[in-house]
């Protein structure tokens, strides 16, 4: 679900001088193709309901292989085919670029165990609507302008509503990880940025994704032990990192060469939606009106912020977040 990725999902637009991504480097400022725009903004929602389901799909393993055993199985496989398919050099970096990679790599692998420790206790769509709040207080506090605080406001009042008035109806340490992995999003973000600065197009992504393997390896053998191993466990998990990671990041690659970068931030708003609407149709995970009302705000927050930097022409595109 950078999310995962996206883990598993990128969230509003963060204003800087830097681009944040090898992808959105490409992106950000240029026009859409004429004629073009229906194209890439169907490979973007398609890109969003693969992480979304592909984050369904993992809570369903996770009575087989553990929280920690799916990240463990997700990161290894994108790991593999990311090196195999971007083949990064390994000599010639300076220390401040493995330095930067690290980092990069241990926020990737700490976003997507916190992301998925929440989905054992919290719907998919709570955990994406929480998570979604660190992206948008890093575009907030970035923008420094006094809209914003409406935005804010907005965002805080949905989370308000989908916690019941209180969260009481949501197991508190699960919406501590959601809210774990949204700050790690947000750090997530910024080293992202300076990732794709120093390494030429998704090298920098690949070898932090194998960083964040083996940071989380041990973690999920731990949990699962031999579990890990099992045949039917790691086909489901190499699922699981081609719907939320593999499959979203090519097809985010091809929309984003023809797709302005503020409609790119803006669909990927509607993450909590998508997040809901699988697992309704996957878990049988069923919110209220109240609940619903409440990703809604969170949603108009986001894109509020989005279309405020945009006025502005700064508008910045977040990484894919491998964690859902």
């Amino acid at each position: 679900m950078l999310n995962e990725t996206r883990a598993e999902h990128p969230g509003p637009p963060v204003t800087s001088s830097s681009t944040t991504t090898p992808a959105a480097s490409q992106a950000v400022g240029g026009p859409p193709r004429p004629g073009g725009s229906l194209g890439p903004v169907g490979l973007v929602l398609a890109g969003g309901v693969s992480v979304q389901f592909g984050a369904a799909v993992a809570v369903n393993l996770m009575p087989r292989a553990g929280a920690l055993g799916v990240v463990t199985l997700r990161l290894l496989a994108a790991a593999v085919v990311l090196l195999l398919f971007c083949r990064p050099r390994l000599r010639g970096h300076s220390r401040a670029d493995w330095s930067t990679v690290i980092v990069f790599g241990v926020t990737l692998g700490a976003m997507n165990g916190l992301f998925y420790q929440a989905l054992v206790r919290i719907p998919l769509g709570a955990a994406v609507t929480l998570e979604v709040l660190g992206p948008l207080a890093l575009s907030v506090l970035a923008s420094r302008r006094a809209i914003n605080a409406l935005w804010a406001a907005l965002a805080l009042a949905g989370v308000f509503l989908l916690g019941g008035g209180g969260f009481g109806d949501l197991d508190l340490v699960g919406v501590a990880f959601a809210l774990g992995a949204g700050a790690m999003w947000a750090t997530y973000i910024v080293f992202s940025a300076r990732t794709g600065q120093r390494f030429p197009q998704a090298d920098g992504l690949a070898l932090a994704m194998a960083v964040g393997a083996l940071l989380v390896l041990p973690l999920g053998v731990a949990e699962s032990g031999s579990r890990l191993f099992d045949p039917v466990t790691v086909g489901l998990g190499a699922a699981v990192a081609m719907m939320s990671s593999v499959l979203p990041y090519t097809l985010e690659l091809l929309a984003l060469r023809r797709l302005p970068a503020s409609t790119f931030a803006i669909l990927m708003s509607l993450e909590p939606a998508l997040a809901a609407a699988a697992g309704f149709l996957v878990l049988g995970q069923t919110l209220s009106v109240v609940q619903v009302s409440a990703i809604a705000l969170v949603i108009a927050a986001s894109m509020g912020a989005v279309r405020t930097q945009v006025g502005r022409g700064r508008a910045k595109v977040p990484a894919p977040a491998p964690e859902a």
